[in-house]
């Protein structure tokens, strides 16, 4: 998988208003209603990564999730973090299109 430039990421991240980029990876931060929630959705998104055989960085302080995602063997970001985002999207926030 290739590297995407830095103007490819810009225009695909039009479609996900809660990442921003930079340092070479796209990143999130999510708030749950508490540390439960939270944990659900990262043991969901667990799922995610593991069918897609791709894996955030990732850590939790009690309800926030804070997400980086970047292909390593690419040294960069490639379509394979934004399909891996659009699924985490679709977990932590299903009731929005």
């Amino acid at each position: 998988m290739s590297k995407l430039s830095e103007q490819d990421i810009e225009a695909k991240l039009l479609h996900f208003p809660d990442w921003e980029y930079y340092d070479n990876a796209i990143h999130a931060e999510f708030e749950f209603e508490n540390f439960k929630d939270c944990f659900s959705a990262m043991s969901r998104i667990a799922f995610e990564c593991e069918a897609l055989n791709h894996h955030p960085d990732w850590s939790n302080v009690y309800n926030i999730l804070t997400i980086s995602l970047s292909t390593h063997d690419a040294n960069g970001v490639t379509n394979k973090d934004f399909k891996l985002a659009e699924a985490i999207e679709t977990i932590v926030e299903p009731d929005e299109e």
